[in-house]
């Protein structure tokens, strides 16, 4: 069943059935293909740029991904929701270009990383969303992919290990060096925010 709703003046699908959404894609829809697209892209994007260094790079996996969700649409089988299954295909689409340009296993520089206090009491609030994803960015590729990994995707040491072809122990480093960078630049930023604003 399909009911209608709007979006900033425009109207718009609501599918009730997620069986309904992915058996339409399936036999070639387009509109319900356009509509799967619309439905979880702006989702998807935001995964796709925490693993990417720019946001060309980020559109670029968000493509391939929709290409392999569309081709491997008939593998779903409802075991969970659509929306982690798609993430699933993004964040792996978002691995495979970066084994294919070999910058996995590029490694930072152990004089880039110090074990310098760092006030651990950062508050997060004081940075949006869209900042966030830049200070990720930013990472080295191995420590940003880890960071993903484990933080927002939820994996294990273990699991990273195994789909990134390294060990735990480079694993839990790569973490680390991680946080590390990320407090050392949530630290500048606050410190540089301070200056500015005179207090």
């Amino acid at each position: 069943m399909i009911k209608y709703a709007s979006l900033k003046g425009k109207p718009v699908f609501i599918l009730n059935n997620e069986q309904e959404l992915v058996k339409d894609c399936i036999s070639g829809n387009r509109m319900m293909q356009n509509k799967l697209y619309a439905q979880f892209a702006s989702g998807m994007l935001v995964v796709c740029l925490r693993y990417a260094k720019n946001r060309q790079d980020a559109e670029e996996i968000l493509q391939e991904g929709f290409i392999k969700v569309y081709t491997r649409l008939d593998q779903y089988k409802f075991k969970a929701p659509l929306e982690a299954w798609i993430k699933k295909i993004m964040v792996n689409c978002a691995l495979q270009k970066l084994r294919n340009k070999n910058l996995l296993y590029r490694a930072v520089h152990p004089d880039n990383i110090t074990e310098e206090l760092v006030d651990k009491d950062l508050v997060l609030d004081s940075i949006n969303a869209k900042e966030l994803i830049l200070l990720v960015q930013d990472l080295p590729t191995m420590c940003r992919l880890i960071f993903n990994l484990y933080v927002f995707e939820g994996l294990k040491h273990r699991e990273i290990a195994k789909l990134l072809n390294i060990s735990e122990g480079t694993s839990k480093s790569n973490l680390h060096d991680a946080r590390i960078l990320l407090q050392r630049r949530l630290y500048e930023q606050n410190a540089f925010i301070t200056i500015n604003s005179g207090a």
